[in-house]
């Protein structure tokens, strides 16, 4: 069995890196940029994709079947902490990065939690839902009088 061969068959994890928040595609890039100076002198880093997750902040995604040298990859990258690799299953990733059906389980009337924002932790009933701009209107039920607040839809979760 010649080298090439086994490497096409071993098989690849999913390491979720820490990196300062923010930052995401400058270790992306970094270690992109990394892997393409390995690969023209030759050199084989088992890397098979980095992903940056729109929303998720703070971590960059690496598809690799070799993490000994992910860690290579990761020495002296300001953003990035080697001490925070995990390893994780595909189909959490996919949780992760899936956006949620929210507006499909929020009607008005109902009573959410406000999760991020100026208003985070406080309760309201939804007025109304703009379902093309993914926007709902509030009455916040715990200000002394009613105001109107509109806020995207992923700053609440339904229940309250």
């Amino acid at each position: 069995m010649n080298n090439m061969s086994s490497e096409s068959k071993e098989a690849t994890s999913i390491y979720a890196v820490k990196t300062t928040a923010g930052r995401e595609l400058d270790v992306a890039l970094i270690v992109e940029r990394r892997i393409l100076e390995a690969l023209s002198k030759g050199e084989s880093t088992g890397v098979k994709s980095i992903l940056v997750a729109p929303g998720v902040r703070g971590y960059v995604f690496v598809e690799t079947s070799n993490p000994t040298e992910l860690y290579r990859l990761l020495s002296n990258i300001k953003y990035a902490s080697t001490q925070r690799i995990l390893k994780i299953a595909l189909s959490e990733l996919i949780g992760t990065i899936k956006p949620r059906e929210i507006l499909e389980e929020i009607n008005v009337g109902d009573v959410v939690e406000i999760t991020r924002g100026p208003f985070r932790g406080m309760k309201a009933r939804v007025v109304s839902i703009d379902k093309s701009k993914n926007i709902l209107t509030v009455n916040l039920l715990e200000a002394t009088f009613s105001i109107p607040v509109t806020i995207p839809i992923n700053y609440v979760k339904k229940g309250g």
